[in-house]
């Protein structure tokens, strides 16, 4: 079995502040970019987690158009695009890369999967004498599979090892069984080569036990732990008393 390597696809990722032209418009007025400089990247897995609206997917969003992958999702040959809405945050960070080059790499976005899986489908639609695109996803069209299934589809068939994937809220259409089976397969991944840098709410796609975890808080970037994060104190709070913070919830809401 191989080992996960040592020196890192992206070592680190840095802020170039000196070009950032305001740090009160969007993105840079964001909590977490405020005092950022940068960030050093696991060389197995990276968690960047946070609450809605910290910008965790605008940073990966800008780490995965900054490496080349296209901001809808995909491989680097994918140039396909449904709505111009990404940042700027990629023209202002720079990439500190390791001397090893990926073989294979896919930037998942759960938001706009649905947009992948329909240029898969046009472009398989045109004469070609190569393989369907398809074929690399298992076969049966994206969309001809539940949300869950399709997502799975990608990370059991297309991630191949030796890559670079970067994955932004990945749990969306994930049962927790699939969670925990897709644990298993970043495992795998790691073992043959492969970094992930991973934006997820889910305490159990955070548990990858060799990684590293940054919140994203309104006093800036920090680096964690899985037991310190709010979602795995949160998840762990309302299971153990689920009564009382049920009769609490709704207290409030009344």
């Amino acid at each position: 079995m191989a080992t996960a390597t040592k020196d890192p696809y992206i070592r680190s990722i840095e802020l170039l502040r000196d070009k950032v032209p305001s740090f009160t418009r969007y993105p840079f007025h964001l909590s977490a970019l405020r005092d950022f400089s940068g960030l050093k990247l696991h060389p197995k897995v990276t968690y960047i987690i946070g609450e809605n609206g910290t910008g965790k997917s605008t940073l990966l969003e800008a780490i995965a158009i900054a490496w080349g992958f296209n901001p809808e999702g995909g491989t680097l040959n994918f140039a396909f695009s449904t709505r111009d809405s990404h940042s700027e945050l990629y023209r202002y960070i720079r990439l500190v890369r390791g001397v090893t080059k990926p073989r294979d790499g896919f930037f998942f976005r759960a938001e706009t999967y649905y947009n992948l899986a329909t240029n898969i489908d046009q472009l398989d639609s045109e004469f070609s004498y190569g393989r369907r695109i398809i074929d690399s996803y298992g076969g049966k069209s994206l969309h001809e599979q539940s949300h869950g299934e399709s997502f799975f589809s990608a990370f059991v068939h297309r991630f191949g090892g030796n890559g670079l994937y970067i994955l932004d809220e990945p749990e969306a259409a994930l049962s927790p069984l699939k969670q925990m089976s897709m644990l298993a397969r970043i495992h795998t991944l790691v073992e043959q080569n492969s970094q992930f840098i991973i934006s997820t709410h889910s305490p159990i796609l955070m548990s990858y036990p060799d990684a590293v975890h940054y919140q994203l808080t309104p006093d800036g970037l920090q680096k964690t732990t899985l037991e310190e994060t709010e979602h795995y104190l949160i998840t762990k709070q309302f299971m153990t008393n689920r009564e009382r913070m049920l009769r609490t919830l709704f207290e409030d809401e009344e």
